[in-house]
């Protein structure tokens, strides 16, 4: 029978990550998947909840959650309300939410102790994932997909050079039709912290087994990013996505209870390379 458990853990500056795991109870001592969603991203975004059932029936713990900045709030975890706190966020913000949930997924604490996890990271969160995972000895195995190769150069120069002097940013948002606020303390995350957020040199020093998976017809982060981090760590299996776009067939809102082919090529090539 597949259940899922909710938790709400304090994440960077105090501000709550709303946490799901999962699972399927037939089988005991399953392994632990942590989700990181990307920019402009939330764990019930469209196709999450489909992917963790489907991981959870093939024999793992799935675990999403909200990092702690991304603009949602417990209150309202489908809307990006809190719009003080998405214009905050910072790449070492994530990063120290990401160790927080892995704390929580190792310690016992609130759910049965994993003795390391699995981590998916995807777009932004790929990038994070990819950080994470070259510090951290607890993450077994990585994944990422449509990861972005670079936190740099995401913008153009004269952005940039308009985002300092004003000190904020507005990026639209599609699908609401917000503006989201980004203080220029971002850039200034990346000023102060050049070697740990180069995400290509942290790449070329990942340990674990990592499936890098991208497809061909991603509008919003080109395939030539996971061509750049392929170069990086040329060890890693490397998957293109025939006619797979950014979210490999999902949206938001998402009303079929079938996942897109795409996700389920996607899902059966990790379960595949978690599994061996």
């Amino acid at each position: 029978m597949i259940r899922k458990d909710n938790y709400t853990l304090p994440g960077a500056k105090g501000r709550p990550m709303l946490i799901d795991v999962t699972y399927n109870d037939a089988f005991k001592n399953a392994p632990v998947v942590i989700f990181a969603h990307g920019f402009k991203g939330f764990k019930d975004w469209g196709t999450h909840n489909l992917v963790a059932g489907y991981f959870a029936n093939a024999g793992f713990k799935y675990l999403k959650f909200n990092f702690s900045h991304n603009g949602t709030t417990p209150d309202n975890p489908l809307d990006f309300t809190d719009l003080i706190a998405f214009s905050d966020n910072t790449f070492s913000i994530e990063l120290e939410d990401l160790d927080t949930i892995i704390d929580f997924a190792c310690s016992g604490s609130g759910m049965a102790a994993a003795s390391g996890v699995y981590l998916i990271g995807h777009s932004m969160g790929g990038g994070i994932s990819i950080v994470k995972s070259a510090e951290d000895s607890r993450i077994k195995k990585l994944v990422t997909m449509a990861s972005i190769s670079s936190f740099y150069n995401l913008w153009p120069e004269e952005i940039e050079i308009q985002w300092r002097l004003q000190g904020i940013i507005y990026m639209p948002n599609k699908r609401t039709g917000q503006q989201m606020p980004l203080k220029a303390t971002l850039l200034g995350d990346l000023d102060k912290h050049p070697k740990r957020l180069d995400i290509l040199a942290q790449a070329a020093k990942v340990k674990q087994p990592w499936l890098l998976m991208h497809g061909d017809t991603d509008q919003t982060v080109p395939l030539s990013h996971a061509e750049e981090l392929y170069a990086a760590h040329p060890d890693a299996e490397f998957f293109i996505l025939p006619g797979g776009d950014h979210t490999f067939g999902g949206a938001h809102p998402y009303l079929s209870d079938v996942l897109p082919a795409s996700l389920i090529a996607f899902c059966d090539t990790t379960i595949s390379f978690l599994s061996k």
